[in-house]
């Protein structure tokens, strides 16, 4: 039996899909709710840089898609294996206006490549992590 490749969550945000954006792709706002630090050269092929201080952690990225202001994508390293492995999962947020605000989704695929052991500890820990994530972009944006 195969293994779920898909982390898929859905958000309502109370602000206009172009603030929402600007969260999502910018230095600024990335280094604000999705780790402490992050550089992003926001074309596709383009590296970001994402720190989290107090887990001594960085993740290095890559930028695939940008659809200004409707689509956004990167493809990253896979938590828990080792840092010269190659694969990679691929995130994409969708932002898509609701009413005043904005319908988020997010969805990171790949994970089917993992083996059973290196799939549990990576998806497990990205399906909590996108809970805690996307609640720390909504409280980012609410004082923004």
């Amino acid at each position: 039996m195969g293994f779920p490749d898909r982390i898929e969550r859905t958000v309502e945000l109370a602000h206009p899909p172009a603030k929402v954006w600007a969260a999502l792709t910018t230095a600024e706002g990335l280094g604000s709710w999705f780790g402490n630090e992050a550089t992003i050269d926001l074309r596709p092929g383009g590296a970001a840089r994402m720190t989290w201080n107090e887990e001594g952690f960085t993740a290095e990225m890559r930028v695939e898609r940008v659809e200004m202001p409707a689509v956004f994508g990167f493809t990253w390293h896979i938590y828990g294996l080792p840092e010269d492995d190659p694969r990679r999962t691929y995130v994409e947020f969708t932002l898509e206006p609701a009413g005043t605000g904005t319908r988020l989704r997010v969805v990171e695929s790949g994970f089917a490549q993992l083996p059973e052991d290196a799939h549990s500890a990576a998806f497990d820990g990205n399906t909590k992590g996108w809970a805690s994530e996307l609640a720390e972009l909504a409280d980012y944006l609410d004082v923004a």
